[in-house]
């Protein structure tokens, strides 16, 4: 009996041989690569978030290969252009995911975007996190293979309407958001600190996506008399109405979202955006974290994309870095199964680009802590204020 057992384990011995190494079951990884793949808008306005997060990745990418990758093998970043439309982000991860076949996912495009995708993503089963847009509907109900890195939208703007609330006392209040789930987000998170603080909203504003021309919409918000104001938009929208304003002559205490919370943004703004406030879970590169940022990523990355980081290359780097940490505890064959335990597993981590990153089980959202910043024309920066 001895005898036949140890033929037949001979036998296995030889026919696993013979297969050459041993492989993992699932795809996107072979014995020299692990492909990572990510959606993102990389052409028109958006781009600016979408090319900046991509950048994030690589930037993680190119410091964990630099270091040998992922226990020995390299990391292949395979990225695809939506170009911010919700059609082509659904057949680009279908594509990354069933040609390319990644073995996990970064990214993914804007908050419409990647609820519109979440039904793929989720069937698929691959390792995903998301690091652009988060809004609940990425984590509630939570997906046992989808995580999210950030702080939810409406928490972001109770927060900035809070602070100023607290340091405009009794003033009158005017809000203007876009005509999509984006603006109705924002419009909840600020109707939430009306009741609470029983806020004075003297005008109350809605825009078409897209919309260029804030002239009336501003003289109504000054005929209003407004003296806090809630900008809603999120890049363009922003710097037509922030440059709008400033056409008329005034000058109310004015908040922005952390979407259009990015150097370019500033620039384009001009005077009109000095002081502005903002709220973000990232750090401001005005700080000694934000400088070392920048150090580091100085020699990973093309003259061109350094120019091209901003806050959103923070959040890439702090999604690549969890991701790639969580499969490299999976040792020499990692799983998807393994690989969403572990990023499951995640505890405070530290990227030392915003606070640790935690997930558990059942916890699919990170939850940042944030931070109020206001803008400097002069140094095009955004500084911390509390």
């Amino acid at each position: 009996m001895i005898k036949h057992l140890a033929a037949a384990s001979l036998l296995l011995t030889t026919a696993c041989l013979a297969a050459g190494p041993v492989r993992a079951a699932d795809p996107g990884i072979t014995d020299t690569e692990i492909l990572i793949g990510d959606v993102e808008p990389l052409t028109g306005p958006p781009a600016l978030l979408g090319v900046a997060a991509s950048i994030g990745h690589k930037i993680a990418i190119a410091e964990a290969n630099a270091a040998g990758g992922i226990n020995g093998r390299k990391i292949k970043y395979v990225l695809e252009d939506d170009g911010y439309v919700t059609a082509r982000t659904i057949q680009g991860v279908k594509k990354v995911i069933d040609v390319d076949k990644v073995f996990a996912m970064l990214g993914i495009s804007g908050s419409g975007q990647s609820i519109a995708v979440m039904p793929v993503l989720e069937k698929s089963g691959i390792p995903t996190v998301i690091d652009v847009a988060p809004v609940k509907h990425l984590w509630e109900p939570p997906r046992k293979n989808v995580f999210v890195i950030g702080q939810s939208y409406e928490e972001g703007i109770v927060h900035l309407v809070n602070f100023l609330a607290d340091k405009n006392p009794s003033k009158k209040w005017g809000l203007i958001t876009q005509d999509d789930d984006y603006g109705i987000t924002v419009r909840d998170g600020f109707d939430s600190v009306v009741k609470t603080k029983k806020l004075n909203v003297v005008y109350s504003g809605n825009y078409k996506k897209g919309q260029q021309d804030f002239s009336s919409d501003m003289l109504q918000l000054k005929d209003s008399g407004a003296e806090v104001f809630l900008a809603g938009g999120i890049i363009a929208e922003n710097i037509a109405i922030m440059k709008e304003i400033e056409k008329l002559g005034i000058k109310p205490v004015t908040g922005i979202f952390w979407p259009g919370r990015i150097e370019p943004v500033l620039k384009l703004m001009g005077p009109a955006g000095d002081g502005i406030y903002a709220v973000d879970y990232v750090e401001s590169f005005a700080g000694a974290a934000g400088k070392a940022f920048l150090e580091k990523a100085k020699p990973l990355v093309s003259e061109a994309e350094f120019k091209g980081i901003n806050r959103y290359t923070i959040t890439g780097y702090a999604a690549a870095k969890v991701l790639i940490a969580a499969i490299e505890r999976c040792g020499k064959q990692p799983t998807w199964a393994c690989t969403i335990s572990e990023l499951e597993k995640t505890k405070n981590v530290e990227t030392g680009v915003m606070a640790p990153i935690s997930f558990g089980p059942g916890v699919r959202f990170s939850n940042q802590k944030l931070q109020i910043m206001q803008a400097d024309t002069a140094t095009l920066s955004f500084k911390p204020v509390d």
